[in-house]
């Protein structure tokens, strides 16, 4: 088969959706199938099949920084639906009526395109992504999904990455039975890395993995290394991997509370380092307070074998962390992760 998956972000991310496609993308095409991408501005060259085809802009959504399309030429959608006909559509949702909208409302043969080439009619399917951060998100995923609602016909079937997702396209999009297919991690490759040289010692590791921005919870991580060391006089280290609007802010409280020897700010991790940088933790920690829909980052830790795996209670992580509920915290209770 021909299969495209349609993202309207860019793909120069390694955020969860990003992560999500290409993972999906290497199976099928380790099965034979022909996959592209359909994306926003992506600029990356190290994925074949890649087609940017509107110009974004950055903007903050559901505690996130992500880019969402300005513009999309319905002509050069045509163009390329005319050269591939592509047999599936894989849309990743909520979508924007800019991108992934006309990708699907142009799908059809030559007297539904306007194109006036004959070609075959695609299966449309949906991954249903997010749970929302706040309830200016809910109000505005819902107006959007009464925007979409023609193209939401042409969906054969619509899937969630989590109850927590599906609960949302219920609420947001009035999409019922829906079902659960969790997200997709490669995990043979944490299962086989080795950790970092660095961290090769016998003072204790606690890690932190994620997009330096408030919901991600960094600064309470930060305020528990300080109640571990003030209260109970541990030794250990802090290891914060990734980068965002907070860094020079969480590097300044790190300053404030006298971590500056025990905190290490690694900047951004590639996926290719990601693995050892996990395999390296005896505690991986992740505080983020919300609009979490599943937590791929959690079963990547578990995958590693070796850290423990300490998860906020949200909504989303709770779905992944349901076996082990002592593992989990109140992401606003510093002591209490302490």
């Amino acid at each position: 088969m021909k299969i495209a998956f349609v993202v309207d972000d860019t793909l120069d991310k390694p955020d969860g959706v990003q992560q999500y496609v290409l993972s999906l993308g290497d199976w099928f095409r380790a099965q034979g199938h022909d996959v592209h991408y359909v994306a926003g501005s992506s600029k990356r060259g190290d994925v074949p099949n890649i087609h940017s085809l509107s110009r974004n802009i950055n903007v903050t959504f559901n505690g996130n920084r992500l880019t969402i399309p300005l513009s999309a030429s319905t002509k050069a959608i045509r163009g390329l639906l005319d050269r591939e006909a592509f047999d599936v559509i894989h849309v990743q949702m909520p979508y924007s009526p800019v991108l992934a909208h006309r990708v699907i409302m142009n799908s059809g043969n030559s007297g539904n395109s306007g194109s006036g080439v004959d070609r075959p009619v695609p299966a449309v399917f949906g991954t249903f992504h997010i749970a929302p951060y706040n309830r200016t998100v809910a109000a505005g995923a819902w107006l959007l999904g009464w925007s979409l609602r023609r193209s939401l016909r042409r969906f054969s079937a619509v899937y969630a990455v989590s109850a927590a997702a599906q609960g949302f396209a219920a609420r947001a999009f009035r999409l019922r039975d829906v079902p659960v297919l969790p997200n997709v991690v490669d995990v043979q490759k944490f299962n086989a890395a080795k950790p970092l040289r660095q961290y090769n010692d016998k003072l204790p590791t606690i890690m932190f993995l994620g997009r330096l921005v408030p919901r991600k919870g960094c600064a309470t991580l930060l305020a528990a290394a300080d109640e571990l060391r003030r209260t109970y006089n541990a030794r250990f280290r802090v290891v914060v991997c990734g980068k965002g609007p907070l860094e020079a802010e969480l590097k300044a409280l790190t300053q404030r509370l006298g971590l500056q020897d025990t905190v290490e700010f690694t900047g951004y991790v590639s996926e290719r380092d990601k693995p050892r940088y996990v395999a390296s933790a005896d505690i991986m920690a992740f505080p983020s307070s919300g609009g979490e829909s599943f937590g791929i980052v959690l079963i990547e830790a578990m995958a590693a074998g070796r850290p423990v795996v300490l998860a906020g209670d949200n909504e989303g992580y709770r779905s992944v962390m349901q076996p082990r509920p002592e593992l989990l915290f109140d992401p606003k209770d510093s002591s209490g992760l302490a």
